[in-house]
């Protein structure tokens, strides 16, 4: 581990160590579209983590409009040296525009190998796709997350946006939601931010 990794205070007494760096590599949703710069995702899961004890410092490597090819494009100059981890958080653009599962699963797989390459531990989120370019391409897409965790070792978590379909229930998504339907707001990051932190906590623990 290129790293000291974490340091939780413990009782009246805290561990010595430099913060883990991580880097958060996605899209919009990472970058903070349409948001206060201190109500993103990176800025709102910063102060979650700084919550929680942990000594990290995120890195927001969000481009909006982003696609997995993109990310593959720049994974190189994200993993810099000081780099411990990383958050991925790409596809949904990818949908949104059809790619086929298969090229946007090769640039996944990419980025993971960078990643491997460079000794860096891994955190990705799965995409949940819609059903409108029928249930064959769903399945596909869907599975890309899962094999790919379990090919690199890498930790798995859910669809960024689901813990906000969960948290409306029955009821619209709208008011977690910005204008577009498409960005959560302020409201609806904090939501993301308290259950997808626990698998941030998870990807830290691995540098121990």
């Amino acid at each position: 581990m290129r790293n000291l990794a974490v340091a939780f205070v413990i009782g009246s007494g805290a561990a010595a160590a430099q913060p883990a760096v991580v880097a958060a590599l996605g899209d919009s949703l990472t970058a903070g579209y349409g948001l206060q710069t201190d109500a993103g995702f990176v800025p709102q899961l910063q102060a979650w983590l700084d919550e929680q004890g942990a000594e990290v410092e995120l890195r927001n490597a969000g481009v909006s409009g982003d696609t997995t090819a993109g990310g593959l494009s720049r994974v190189g100059w994200t993993l810099t040296d000081d780099v411990d981890a990383m958050i991925v958080a790409l596809g949904g653009n990818d949908v949104l525009r059809g790619t086929e599962p298969e090229a946007a699963r090769a640039n996944l797989a990419g980025i993971l190998d960078a990643a491997q390459a460079a000794g860096v531990e891994v955190l990705i989120f799965g995409i949940d796709a819609p059903g409108n370019y029928g249930p064959d391409y769903k399945r596909d897409f869907d599975a890309i997350y899962p094999e790919l965790a379990e090919e690199y070792d890498a930790l798995l978590g859910p669809d960024f946006l689901q813990p906000i379909v969960e948290a409306a229930g029955e009821g619209p998504v709208a008011p977690y939601m910005q204008g577009d339907g498409i960005h959560p707001n302020a409201e609806g990051v904090q939501i993301i931010v308290r259950a997808l932190g626990p698998s941030v906590l998870d990807l830290l623990d691995r540098l121990d």
